[in-house]
């Protein structure tokens, strides 16, 4: 199918083509002909094609603000049955183990200050891109209570006694502040971290990648809350720095980045409560009821 593919958009001999199996959720073909070298993704889930088409219309958005990103050149589901994505190679390697990282993070926050400056219309995973008017969730808090389900993740976390009452009230109390916020909602893309980032020798960013989860959203908070997840204290500074927010305002908003981070962990911990793990329950539980924070008081 892959080949079928760079025959029909490009035709001539193919020189090269080679399974990449490193896609998670999508089969990867490098291919390579007298075009240069390209990137086939086919998915065997019918509904990808609108991750395709979301990811498409983001990566054109935020390379008109001079975002590094892949050059999408085709999605569709026509030439074969199944949804595909075709795009430019980009030469570079993941940014994780680059010797210049918090350079890279520096160069990230610039990036993500760019994302977050185009606008949209709506919130939640179906935008301007989407066509649908029924998905859509036109206001902030249809986002967190039909979308986000702010109700049954508490509810989860209550029964199943991931948090204490106080702090489990605590996290409620910041979700009543949140659910008042009125700004414009902009592009987010959902995982700005090291693995999402590709880099040449020299740690200049090639492309961020990996935006088919994007979502319109009140921005930083949404962006930050998994961005800054793991990284080191230095590696959020160097962020931050990039990004060019005040560390004062910061501050001020890192409430919203500790709940939406503990509502963030609900489906990891689904999957290990399924699992009977009660291991790996409690070392979560230590997580989130802060006692593997050893640098404030």
């Amino acid at each position: 199918m892959a080949k079928k593919l760079v025959k029909h958009h490009f035709g001539g001999s193919i020189k090269k083509i080679e399974f990449k199996p490193a896609g998670k959720t999508n089969y990867v073909f490098e291919v390579v002909n007298a075009d240069g070298k390209f990137i086939v993704r086919i998915s065997d889930s019918r509904t990808k094609l609108s991750d395709f088409i979301k990811e498409q219309w983001a990566t054109q958005k935020v390379s008109e603000k001079k975002v590094p990103v892949p050059e999408i050149l085709e999605v569709g589901n026509e030439m074969i049955p199944m949804p595909y994505m075709l795009q430019k190679k980009i030469e570079g390697k993941e940014a994780m183990d680059h010797p210049k990282r918090l350079d890279i993070l520096y160069d990230l926050g610039c990036y993500a200050k760019q994302i977050h400056s185009i606008p949209t219309e709506g919130f939640g995973h179906s935008f301007n891109w989407s066509n649908n008017k029924l998905s859509k969730k036109t206001t902030w808090p249809d986002f967190i209570n039909k979308e986000l389900e702010l109700d049954g993740r508490l509810k989860f976390l209550e029964h199943n006694n991931i948090l204490p009452k106080k702090k489990l009230a605590k996290l409620s109390s910041f979700f009543e502040k949140i659910k008042k916020w009125k700004g414009k909602p902009t592009l987010n893309h959902c995982d700005l971290r090291l693995k999402n980032v590709l880099v040449n020798d020299d740690g200049k960013i090639k492309a961020i990648i990996d935006w088919e989860n994007c979502t319109s959203n009140i921005a930083p908070y949404w962006d930050f809350s998994i961005a800054l997840h793991d990284l080191s204290i230095d590696g959020k500074q160097k962020f931050l720095e990039g990004y060019g927010l005040n560390f004062e305002e910061f501050n001020q908003m890192s409430y919203a980045l500790t709940a939406f981070n503990l509502i963030n962990y609900i489906p990891a911990l689904e999957k290990i409560i399924k699992e009977k793990d009660r291991n790996m329950l409690e070392l979560y539980k230590l997580r989130l009821n802060g006692s593997l924070d050893l640098f404030s008081l």
